[in-house]
């Protein structure tokens, strides 16, 4: 049904106060997740068992790097399959999540650093619906992306993150996804499927960004060009990395933060999830 203007404005003021939702990071990691049942699939489905049931659902993927700051604001958002080279079974996968034209109108006032404009073309990339199709298989919670402005550093979308604050205390559930680990061009193809398996320099990365995650210590975190080689072998490029700082920019101080898939997978990927709050 559509909404008319005052009806999207107001759409926050409908929806009841709940305690604040928590905020959740998932590391993606291959499309073919999508299809598997893993440890890692049933871990993100044991997540959604042990919260509530969220009125909608914003997403910050890895795979919507835009110049400037867009939201979606369809009614029916697309399933986009960005990728190639798999089977013909993952590119039939459909997630007909509705969208939600008040919460991305809602979304974009919220925001005063930047203006962010409301798109009507994207919908649900595969680093949305891969993961949160094993949170909620029925489709039946509402999904709005946020992309991923390219031209901006890691603090200026952590300090961006916190405008939306707002929306956790109105049951409404953030999700970055990405990986903090991703560096596919080092990717060890013969032993993707080989447990925990990770090259020294990952190893030693996911080391220091879990100290500093847990220590709640976001400041290197922001600064992870200065963290040394294997932070930068990990970051090769921030599309995948920048999804975890939306959430760490929406973690409050009483706020606990604890990780879960905590692996590395192929040499050169991590599978780590956190969860905030």
């Amino acid at each position: 049904m559509d909404m008319n203007l005052h009806e999207l404005r107001n759409f926050a003021d409908q929806l009841p106060s709940t305690d604040p939702m928590p905020v959740l990071f998932l590391g993606h990691g291959s499309p073919m997740n999508a299809l598997e049942d893993n440890e890692f699939t049933r871990a993100f489905k044991e997540v959604a068992k042990n919260i509530q049931k969220p009125a909608a659902i914003l997403c910050v993927s890895a795979h919507w790097f835009t110049r400037g700051t867009f939201v979606t604001a369809m009614q029916m958002p697309r399933t986009i399959h960005d990728f190639g080279g798999f089977p013909r079974e993952l590119y039939e996968v459909q997630y007909p999540a509705p969208g939600s034209p008040g919460l991305a109108q809602t979304t974009k006032e919220l925001v005063k650093s930047t203006t962010v404009q409301l798109d009507e073309t994207w919908g649900l990339d595969h680093g949305a619906w891969s993961v949160i199709k094993h949170l909620y298989p029925d489709a039946s919670v509402p999904v709005i992306q946020f992309s991923i402005d390219y031209t901006r550093n890691a603090e200026w979308h952590f300090n961006l993150a916190k405008e939306l604050a707002l929306l956790r205390k109105k049951g409404i559930l953030i999700i970055g996804s990405g990986n903090i680990i991703h560096n596919l061009g080092m990717v060890d193809f013969q032993n993707f499927y080989r447990d925990n398996y990770g090259y020294d320099w990952a190893i030693e990365a996911r080391a220091l960004f879990n100290k500093h995650l847990l220590s709640g210590d976001t400041k290197p975190l922001l600064q992870y060009q200065s963290l040394g080689k294997p932070a930068l072998l990990s970051i090769p490029s921030p599309d995948h990395y920048l999804p975890l700082i939306y959430t760490l920019g929406l973690k409050e101080e009483k706020d606990a933060i604890s990780l879960f898939n905590d692996k590395l997978v192929a040499g050169s990927l991590s599978m780590t999830s956190v969860k905030i709050g």
